[in-house]
This record gives structure tokens, C-alpha cells and sequence, in this order.
């Protein structure tokens, strides 16, 4: 269980990393302020509770890795990379600007943190499997993360990789689904249903977990699971929210892929800096 404490920290950068992620988009004229606020609060919690890392050191052997695989949320990751101290927030507002290294998808070749390009989806997970492989047969102990998305779900490449995994009892590997429930063409139950996707999974072996994927108790409960699970990797299905965060954005098909104009971000980062100053008052966020 996470600590008082620690809490408090996860809950207030919670907004600070959403208001740097959608003033990113919107410097960028271009981006996905949906999905990059549904995955927000995992990946906090991956960089700054569950993985062994060292930003100072990116490429230290004994890493955890982390494989974006829906890499059209990655304004998200560098948010959390420049917060975690992999390069300076003073960055971020250059996203998918001429000549920078915060391309509109992750490219392992310009900024640390980074471990795969990614983008064509389904593809990244097939390098996480790839890295857990390699991993075990280095004899290491790390462990590797892949976010995929729901509507990425629909690529038969997720589905040979979802077969494969468990075939080489890859334990040392965790996949969370950021299950926003929504797509740049219409929500997914309507697009291509993937549903019931706990059972699929668990028919291919997978240990399968369901949580709340803006509660960091049950993302890092879920963590502590998939470490204690031998034998078969770990599937999380995180129940999210498309543009949690930002009322206008909640639920909001069309702000999949759409950035703000300044005067929506204004209207966002009101509401968020409103939001982390009634939460001492109120609690839990």
C-alpha cells in the first residue's frame, strides 16, 4: 500500500503533469489530449513508484524498461520523463516542432527514456516481448511495461504477440490496457467491440487484473500482483477516462486527436489548478 505521503505527491503532480502535457499539444498545434490524460496517472506511477530507473543514468543495464505502444500518447511520457528528471520541462512546449527531439510519436533515438519507436500499432508490444525475452536470457532481473489502447486492440499484431507471451512464460512481463473505452473514429464497442476482453485474455493465459486506472492504490496493488505472479505474464485492464481531468474533455470522442486552442487550454488549466487547490480540502482527487 502506498503511504500517506505518497500519495499526496502522486495526486498533486497529477495535475501539474496534465497541465505541462496539454500546454505541449497545444504549442503543437497537433496531438491527443483524449488518450494522453487517460494513461497519465499509470505512467506516474510506473516512473515515479514501480520501475527501477535512473534518469541520470538512461541507459543503466539493470533498468526496468517501459515500451509506449500506443505511441500516439506520448506527449503523456515526456511529460512524466521531463517531471522524473530525464531532460528539462523547458521542452516540452517544442512537441512535434521542426528539429525537435518530442516528436508527435516516440523515437528511442532522440531523448532518453525512450527504449522503442513506436506508433504503427500493435508493434511496440511485440518489442516489449522482445525485450523480456532478451532480458531472461541475459539473466536479468528486470522487468518490462507496455501500455497498449483499446483501440489498438483491434490489430491482429496485439493478438499474435497476447499468444506469444505466455507461450515463453514471460513473467517478466506486465501489459496495462488503457481502457478509455474510445478511438479517433467513434468508441470502440461500435468501432470493432472488443469486448469481453478479460476473458479473451485469460483464454491466452494471461494472469488478468481489473482496476481503477486513476486510483494509484489499485495501479500499484496491481504492480505488486504482477511481480508475485510466476510463470505467466500480466494483463491489467485499467478502467479509464478519455480526457480525465478536463470537464469539456471527459468522454469526448472528438478530442482524440484534436489540440486545444490557447483559449481552451486557459479554460483547462483553470479548471486543473482549481481542482489541486480544492484537494486538501476535499481529499482524495
Amino acid at each position: 500500500m502506498l503511504d500517506d505521503a505518497t500519495l499526496e505527491t502522486l495526486r498533486r503532480r497529477s495535475f501539474d503533469l496534465r497541465i505541462d502535457n496539454l500546454t505541449a499539444i497545444t504549442a503543437g498545434e497537433s496531438g491527443h489530449p483524449g488518450g494522453t490524460l487517460s494513461a497519465m496517472d499509470i505512467l506516474q506511477t510506473l516512473f515515479f513508484v514501480e520501475m527501477n530507473h535512473r534518469p541520470k543514468e538512461p541507459h543503466w543495464s539493470d533498468r526496468d524498461r517501459f515500451v509506449l505502444s500506443k505511441g500516439h500518447a506520448v506527449p503523456a511520457l515526456y511529460t512524466v520523463l521531463a517531471h522524473a528528471g530525464y531532460f528539462s520541462r523547458d521542452l516540452l512546449p517544442t512537441l512535434r516542432h521542426l528539429g525537435s527531439p518530442l516528436q508527435g510519436h516516440p523515437a528511442n533515438f532522440l531523448l532518453p527514456g525512450i527504449e522503442a519507436s513506436t506508433g504503427s500499432l500493435g508493434q511496440g508490444f511485440s518489442i516489449a516481448i522482445g525485450l523480456a525475452l532478451g532480458l531472461r536470457l541475459d539473466g536479468k532481473k528486470s522487468r518490462v511495461y507496455s501500455l497498449i489502447g483499446d483501440g489498438e486492440s483491434e490489430e491482429g499484431q496485439i493478438w499474435e504477440a497476447a499468444m506469444a507471451a505466455p507461450k515463453y512464460k514471460l513473467d517478466n512481463l506486465c501489459v496495462v490496457l488503457d481502457h478509455n473505452k474510445g478511438q479517433i473514429d467513434g468508441f470502440v464497442k461500435d468501432v470493432m467491440d472488443i469486448e469481453p476482453i478479460a476473458d479473451k485474455w485469460k483464454a491466452f493465459n494471461w494472469n488478468v487484473l481489473t482496476i481503477d486506472g486513476h486510483d494509484y492504490q489499485q495501479i500499484a496493488g496491481a504492480f505488486e500482483k504482477a511481480k508475485a505472479t510466476k510463470g505467466k505474464p500480466t494483463f491489467i485492464i485499467a478502467e479509464t477516462v478519455k480526457g480525465k481531468g478536463v470537464s469539456f474533455m471527459e468522454n469526448k470522442i472528438g478530442w482524440h486527436g484534436v489540440a486545444p486552442t490557447k483559449e481552451q487550454l486557459s479554460q483547462a488549466v483553470a479548471e486543473l489548478k482549481a481542482a489541486a487547490a480544492s484537494l486538501g480540502s476535499k481529499g482524495a482527487a
